[in-house]
């Protein structure tokens, strides 16, 4: 049997800007968000899981939190939009750069899939997609619907500071005793999550930005950075599924992450979280979703110079 090439990583950041209709200079995918500072604290654990200094040292952070879409301008509020929060840890010589969202899935598991994905729904002449189109390639590739069904049977967070996140690739960390296990980080709001009004969702475009210089002028935002720990049998290649029983599963907590300011004029939204930058002691995830990140995150930020 011959098998297609995989889609180059350029060709998927078309298709995203294709099915966004947007600018050359908006991020491919999570185009509308708002950059803060903190500082990340270890905690006496995170050796256990990984040697990265990242990790496992005290170090300012810059992070990202986002809505998903090529459009800066869509609705922050919407319900069935993921959320996403990317943050860089560690100092020159040790950075790594995490991206998470607020659903444990992607939505394909192979970049051809990813492709075929995007293409349904770019817009036609009338300036919508074509509803059988997509109906079509979902019932053709039915684990392409995991994500849009988690999200659909959870209540949409009040604040991106009540909303967990997850990086859904499995990362091979080596601890300080040279074992290596794969693991799946989990970021986890320090205080409770409520559902978010339905008449705030309507009339508060802007509620999210509102909400985050609020609760920062008030205090601080925490996060408990979390490991989730693999096991022997866990799928590792495929990103639209989840490990068996992982809520469930043993995690431990790398350390905390503590959002102390919110920036004013957005000046590091032109810069790009690299899933590429990991420090030594956590390697890249095999699966191709992944890989495919790695280079497109490089040709966006590349288009959008």
């Amino acid at each position: 049997m011959i098998r297609s090439p995989a889609p180059k990583p350029a060709s998927i950041v078309g298709a995203m800007k294709a099915m966004a209709g947007a600018s050359p200079k908006d991020r491919a995918s999570f185009a509308k968000g708002h950059c803060v500072r903190g500082i990340y604290i270890p905690s006496d654990r995170a050796d256990e899981v990984t040697k990265s200094q990242s990790f496992t040292r005290p170090s300012r952070v810059l992070a990202r939190f986002s809505v998903d879409g090529g459009n800066p301008l869509v609705p922050d509020t919407d319900n069935f939009v993921l959320r996403g929060f990317s943050f860089t840890l560690g100092d020159i010589g040790h950075r790594s750069d995490i991206l998470t969202q607020s659903a444990p899935v992607h939505y394909a598991r192979t970049t051809a899939q990813m492709l075929a994905y995007l293409k349904a729904r770019i817009p036609g002449s009338d300036g919508r997609p074509d509803p059988e189109k997509i109906k079509a390639f979902s019932t053709a590739n039915p684990e392409t619907l995991h994500q849009a069904s988690y999200m659909a049977a959870h209540a949409l967070p009040a604040s991106f500071a009540d909303t967990t996140y997850w990086a859904v690739h499995a990362f091979p960390a080596t601890n300080r005793s040279g074992e290596t296990q794969f693991i799946k980080f989990k970021v986890v709001p320090v205080g409770s999550q409520a559902a978010l009004a339905e008449d705030a969702v309507r009339t508060n475009g802007g509620l999210l930005r509102k909400d985050l210089e609020n609760r920062i002028a008030a205090r601080d935002i925490r996060f408990s950075l979390m490991a989730v720990l693999g096991r022997l049998g866990d799928p590792i290649l495929d990103v639209t599924i989840r490990w068996p029983d992982e809520d469930r599963r043993e995690t431990v907590r790398l350390g905390t992450i503590v959002i102390t300011a919110i920036e004013a004029n957005e000046a590091p939204d032109g810069s790009v979280f690299n899933p590429a930058d990991l420090a030594e002691g956590i390697g890249y995830p095999p699966d191709q979703i992944f890989a495919a990140r790695r280079a497109a995150y490089a040709i966006s930020l590349t288009r959008r110079r």
